[in-house]
Order: C-alpha cells, then sequence, then structure tokens
C-alpha cells in the first residue's frame, strides 16, 4: 500500500476532491485525520485509521493545533493534503472592474489564507519534530490558462496564483529540511463548488473541448488523488516545487469559446 502507516492531516475533506482523497488514503494505508465545514451527508468519526471532525479553517486555533491532534491521535504526522477553498462569487468576486472589497477579502482569505495557516502549521511541526515531510496543496489550471468568457473570477485567480507562489518558495527554502512541498492543479473539478459550470449547457460544451481527454468532461475527484496519493508517499521523496497539471488537456489545448 503506498501510504502504509503514513499519519495524514487532509484539510478540507468534508466534500469533492478532499472527500474523495479522504477514503483514498485510508484504503493505501493511512492514518488520516480529516477536517472541514460541516455540511450534509457528512459525519464525524473516529476510528483507528480515520478522525473527521469539523473546523472552520480560517481560525487561527484550529489551524495550528491540526498536526498536534494528528500525533496526539494516530502517533506521527507526515503529511499535509490542503485541498480548502472555494469560490468567492456570492461575495462578489467577478471580473476586476465589478469585484466588491468584499469579494476580494473573502476569496482570499478562504483559499489562500487557509493555506497559508496550514502550511505554516505542518512545517513548524515538521521542524520541531526535526524530521521530513510533505505538503501538497490544490491549485487551479485558470492560473496560467485563463478562459475569460466563463471563468472571470480574479480574485479566485489571484488566490490560487498565491498558492502557486507560496508553494514554490516554500519548496525551495525547506528543501535542506527535507520539507516537500508540491502543487495539483486541476481543470474544471465536478465537486460541489462547480455546478453551476457543471449544469451549463454553453459552459460545459467549451469545458469539453478544453479538456477533450476521455472524449471532453470535467475531472472527477478520482482523476485526482491517485497523483495525491503518490506525492504524499515515499515514491515521491525526491519530488519538491512541482506543479502537476491534472486538467484534462486544458492546459495545451484552446478550447472553444
Amino acid at each position: 500500500m503506498l501510504l502504509k502507516d503514513k499519519c495524514i492531516v487532509v484539510a478540507g475533506g468534508s466534500s469533492g476532491i478532499g472527500a474523495a482523497a479522504t477514503q483514498h488514503f485510508v484504503h493505501e494505508g493511512a492514518r488520516v485525520l480529516s477536517v472541514g465545514l460541516p455540511i450534509e451527508g457528512w459525519h464525524e468519526e473516529r476510528t483507528e485509521h480515520l478522525w473527521t471532525f469539523s473546523a472552520d479553517l480560517t481560525m487561527d486555533d484550529a489551524v495550528n493545533q491540526l498536526p498536534a491532534i494528528c500525533m496526539d491521535h494516530f502517533g506521527a504526522f507526515d503529511g499535509l493534503f490542503h485541498v480548502a477553498g472555494g469560490s468567492g462569487r456570492r461575495f462578489g468576486d467577478g471580473p476586476l472592474h465589478e469585484m466588491t472589497d468584499e469579494g476580494w477579502e473573502q476569496t482570499l482569505a478562504l483559499n489562500v489564507t487557509t493555506m497559508m495557516k496550514t502550511n505554516r502549521a505542518a512545517i513548524r511541526s515538521f521542524l520541531q519534530q526535526k524530521k521530513g515531510g510533505s505538503i501538497l496543496n490544490v491549485s487551479t489550471a485558470l492560473v496560467d490558462h485563463p478562459a475569460p468568457t466563463h471563468f472571470s473570477t480574479h480574485a479566485y485567480a489571484a488566490a490560487k496564483a498565491a498558492i502557486n507562489g507560496l508553494s514554490l518558495a516554500a519548496a525551495s527554502h525547506y528543501a535542506k529540511d527535507n520539507i516537500r512541498i508540491n502543487v495539483i492543479s486541476p481543470g474544471l473539478t465536478d465537486t460541489p463548488m462547480a455546478q453551476r459550470a457543471i449544469n451549463n449547457e454553453t459552459i460545459m460544451s467549451y469545458v469539453n473541448s478544453r479538456q477533450p481527454l476521455d472524449g471532453g468532461r470535467a475531472v472527477k475527484p478520482h482523476d485526482i488523488i491517485g497523483m495525491a496519493a503518490l506525492l504524499l508517499s515515499d515514491q515521491s521523496s525526491f519530488i519538491t516545487g512541482q506543479n502537476i497539471h491534472i486538467d484534462g488537456g486544458w492546459s495545451v489545448s484552446e478550447g472553444k469559446a
């Protein structure tokens, strides 16, 4: 099993990619602390290999304690998968000329500030333990390959670009400490956050042409979680500072307007 005896924190594990990753990591032999906002259909549980609980990752106390909680419950802390984030459209994110101050501030808080806090807590724990570890953050293919007609939430793009930049800078700084930091950048993924696009025929026609693999479709969480497990495992012990696009061809296709 790829993650046998690894103890991993999943930040944003209550739905979508995070929920799928939580189950996959357990299947691959990991002991997983999965944290996320409470949503319908998700329940807290505490077993030998899995502990799920609700927490607001914008709150310092909750984030700072995650590595210690993982160590207390499972005996170790080896890796962090940060997938928490989301659209700020409801707060006023959009094209720059229409964006509200609240849209900007809430979108960055939800995406990049939560990532900074979980990553900081993980790195502090690794340094204190004097051991290496692996961090994997989730960004988006939109950072490098925008779609101006259908996906024009500019604060979201800026937040994800910040994730890329912070991950790269930290990967460089902490490589000497054997702390690895990588990024996965999906294309449009079929998650609860993406239902505005998933249920729009015009947008999905564009997405299917922009993501032409497998006949043209949205990314599924199962397309991502295998790579996530690999990058958190010892099989990737000499990989850091990389941004892996899992986008069905988005980044190499023009698509149609």
